[in-house]
């Protein structure tokens, strides 16, 4: 393989996941260790993502931390019906899970919300706690770059009665004291608008070391008390991390989740370094020796 030129071998590889790149092709021969450690191939693997909106020397560390903006908050329009919910208050007739877009209703602003979840004559809440070193976002990663935190829910009320919504989000410690949080006003919608869909935002930043955990609880109630599911009406909530450019250049080291937890080095001398957590991966004997091992 090493008679291939490398860039026809860029285009071959870049068409590879990113992981198998990394824990399996560069270990092929030195030509491809070399290939996966270089800035050609993920500098093409950004721009077939759409990364490629600002110049850098470390293509690598862009396509791995781009790739991490996702949406933490799950089964956000109710598509699992509650699942991935917890503390869930169902008072009045509890929640509810409805077709968008709904009785006295309007479609959702954009394409592929389907769903929501609609609340009734008295309180209702529910809640999810993110767990983020399960989601791959390492200690160094949050202490040091404290990247910001977008958080987005959506909420309307039926056009023929009003209602009441709150959102609250918190920031944990390791053992789930609240650091910060963000907790809007009870917004009230009164009755016979137009039953359309209001965007609530907030971005949480420089919030200081040791946050592990992120609850979001959101809820509300109809304003008018006819039973049955006339409350607020919930969907499509996020949360997302953004990361600022400045660690694209500075920031050496961040956790990928997989099946097995993995941490990837990007230093200056060893971009490509790959450092094992997980004993498994090297069976017994290697892990009686060292639980840790980076692949060079």
């Amino acid at each position: 393989m090493e008679s291939v030129p490398d860039d026809v071998l860029v285009r071959i590889l870049a068409g590879l996941p990113a992981e198998e790149l990394v824990l399996v092709c560069r270990l092929v021969c030195n030509q491809w260790k070399n290939i996966v450690d270089g800035a050609d191939l993920w500098q093409m693997k950004c721009h077939q993502e759409g990364f490629d909106e600002m110049e850098t020397g470390n293509w690598k560390t862009v396509y791995f931390l781009k790739k991490r903006k996702k949406n933490l908050i799950k089964n956000p329009c109710g598509e699992e019906g509650f699942e991935f919910w917890d503390e869930i208050q169902n008072e009045g007739d509890g929640w509810n899970i409805e077709e968008l877009p709904g009785d006295c209703g309007m479609e959702f602003p954009t394409e592929g919300v389907q769903k929501y979840y609609a609340s009734s004559f008295e309180w209702c809440s529910k809640s999810q706690l993110i767990d983020l070193l399960q989601e791959g976002y390492c200690e160094e990663l949050m202490d040091v770059e404290q990247p910001h935190i977008m958080i987005n829910d959506w909420y309307a009320a039926r056009s023929d009665a009003g209602c009441l919504y709150e959102l609250c989000v918190q920031l944990l410690s390791d053992t789930r004291d609240v650091m910060t949080e963000y907790k809007s006003e009870i917004i009230t919608i009164p009755q016979d608008t137009d039953g359309g869909w209001n965007q609530l935002s907030h971005t949480f930043s420089g919030y200081g070391p040791g946050v592990r955990f992120i609850r979001f609880q959101h809820g509300g109630q109809d304003a008018v008390y006819w039973k049955g599911w006339f409350g607020v009406r919930v969907t499509n909530s996020s949360k997302i991390f953004v990361f600022s450019e400045r660690l694209f250049s500075s920031f050496d080291t961040f956790q990928v989740h997989s099946k097995n937890p993995k941490i990837f080095r990007f230093g200056s001398e060893n971009v490509s370094d790959l450092t094992f957590s997980d004993p498994k991966i090297f069976g017994n004997s290697a892990a009686s020796e060292n639980t840790n091992r980076e692949i060079l």
